[in-house]
């Protein structure tokens, strides 16, 4: 409000009553049925934010899992990249063993260790020995004609029996 000087200055002993700039509200008290409703609304609030802190914790729960399965996943990815490692190594460590063994498989490798470890020596002609063998065969026969006869059926037993006696 703007006042000029000369409404401002007051005449007499007593001040001037100022009106305020508002007016005052009585306040009004709710009816019981008005309590009624604002309490089942409250109540409606209250399950709303029960549902949705409900709401909030599983799809947090949800979250979780999904990250907890994923670093079970990275972990056995990372064991399985371990272990091929671990088997690639295995098979150049086999092939350079594999490659190792043919190496000393050698023939002149062979002699040259009969010499050092076992003092073994080349065969001259002198200790050359030539042996001769009759042309007889000497394989024995480990079945006896006796064992022949007690693997024969009793039908063969007949007919050697009409054999011998015709």
């Amino acid at each position: 409000m703007a006042y000029s000087a000369s409404s401002r200055y007051q005449y007499g002993t007593s001040p001037r009553k100022l009106e305020p700039e508002y007016r005052k509200v009585p306040k009004k008290y709710p009816k019981k049925s008005t309590m009624a409703n604002n309490k089942k609304a409250m109540a409606k609030k209250k399950k709303i934010q029960k549902k949705a802190v409900i709401y909030v914790v599983i799809a947090f729960l949800a979250f979780f899992a999904i990250s907890y399965r994923n670093s079970q996943i990275d972990e056995a990815f990372s064991k399985t990249e371990d272990l091929k490692e671990n088997y690639q190594a295995i098979q150049k460590e086999n092939e350079q063993i594999e490659v190792s063994i043919d190496n000393s498989l050698n023939l002149n490798n062979v002699e040259q260790s009969a010499k050092e470890q076992l003092g073994m020596q080349k065969m001259t002609n002198k200790q050359t020995v030539y042996v001769t063998l009759p042309k007889k065969d000497y394989i024995e026969s480990d079945i006896d004609s006796s064992d022949l006869e007690q693997n024969k059926g009793v039908v063969e037993k007949v007919f050697d029996f009409f054999k011998n006696i015709f």
